[in-house]
């Protein structure tokens, strides 16, 4: 740290706190040349994960609302709440792997579509259902029908 005093560039740490939140530690320090003592705080660099709808807007990835997704598409079904979880972090696990830190909700949704299509094909259809705006019979039927042909061999 640069001394505000007289700034030089050496100082030693005299004491370091945690703020009760957790999320701030503050520095006692004290300049090597002029003796003077400064604090200085630190806290992470938090850079929101940014999901960009398909209007193009942008919003912050709020897990909440995925795994409220998942929970509806798997009502009643034998999934237990720690895969659902999983699930969640995959995504975003995703999104702190990319470099821009965004991912478009296409692409949450295949993600999502492509693990469930594993885990029970109801919960599949019912979240490609929504996902998907299935408007009418048909495409509903379009879907079940493919999932019938990838089930035979």
């Amino acid at each position: 740290m640069i001394c505000p005093f007289c700034a030089h560039r050496r100082d030693r740490v005299l004491d370091s706190r945690e703020s009760k939140e957790g999320d701030l530690i503050r520095r006692r320090r004290q300049c090597l040349a002029c003796k003077r003592r400064f604090t200085t705080y630190e806290r992470i660099d938090e850079v929101p994960y940014m999901v960009v709808k398909k209007d193009g807007r942008r919003e912050k990835f709020d897990r909440q609302k995925v795994l409220n997704g998942l929970l509806r598409a798997c009502e009643k079904r034998p999934v237990s709440m720690a895969r659902l979880a999983e699930l969640v972090d995959e995504v975003e696990s995703r999104l702190a792997d990319s470099a821009e830190r965004e991912m478009t909700t296409a692409a949450i949704g295949e993600l999502l579509m492509d693990r469930l299509h594993g885990l029970d094909k109801i919960a599949y259809v019912r979240f490609a259902s929504v996902y998907r705006d299935f408007q009418d019979v048909e495409a509903f039927l379009s879907e079940l029908e493919s999932l019938m042909r990838q089930k035979r061999p």
